[in-house]
């Protein structure tokens, strides 16, 4: 099998990647706890992430994977990052009721985000369908090839346990698991930048699906 085509996502693109990040997403436990109704949930998932994908085209990076089945969207943190415009009443007008819950997680991821340069992995998110197939591996090490020529480490937040184990085989480091008010959790994971030769340099789906 060929490698999955990677290509860097365009401006107009970011209703096309929430709509997708939203249906990788909908059964993991963080999203059933942000959107209780399922009739709903994909709808008001979608409506923050787009939010954030919007902010990620303008100050971060995004590729998509083979037909646009696969993405990955990073942000920068080596430097402060603006907060998206108007994100307050845009995330109300977007999740409605469910608006106190995506202020609660936001306020969880960030106020747990490490201080030390890196680049953070926002959402890796595969089509339902294409999970297994390797786009979240390729999406993965694309990114980290830069990484790694930059000499930066990259973070992240699984949520799953078999995204855990994804990320593990590519570097990454468990640190704590950050809890939501039922028990579903986010996994803070850490992956420092390698040398060409695969060492540490120095010293956050069954493969590829979400978080």
């Amino acid at each position: 099998m060929s490698a999955p085509r990677i290509v860097q996502a365009d401006n107009g693109d970011a209703a096309a990647i929430a709509d997708l990040v939203a249906q990788a997403f909908y059964s993991l436990a963080p999203a059933k706890w942000l959107v209780p109704d399922p009739a709903v949930r994909q709808r008001l998932l979608a409506g923050q992430f787009a939010i954030l994908a919007e902010h990620a085209l303008r100050h971060g990076t995004v590729y998509w994977a083979g037909d646009r089945e696969g993405v990955a969207v990073w942000f920068p943190r080596v430097e402060p990052i603006p907060e998206p415009p108007d994100y307050e009443r845009r995330l109300s007008a977007a999740c409605g009721k469910a608006t106190p819950r995506f202020e609660l997680l936001d306020a969880l991821l960030e106020d747990n985000h490490p201080a030390e340069p890196h680049h953070h992995l926002a959402f890796l998110a595969v089509r339902p369908e294409r999970q297994g197939d390797g786009l979240g591996t390729a999406l993965l090490k694309r990114h980290h090839e830069v990484l790694d020529g930059a000499g930066l480490p990259a973070y992240l937040e699984a949520s799953s346990t078999r995204n855990r184990h994804l990320y593990a085989r590519h570097g990454y480091q468990e640190w704590e698991a950050l809890q939501l008010p039922d028990g579903a959790s986010f996994w803070q994971m850490w992956r420092p930048p390698r040398t060409h030769a695969g060492a540490a340099v120095g010293a956050f789906e069954v493969d590829e699906a979400a978080g």
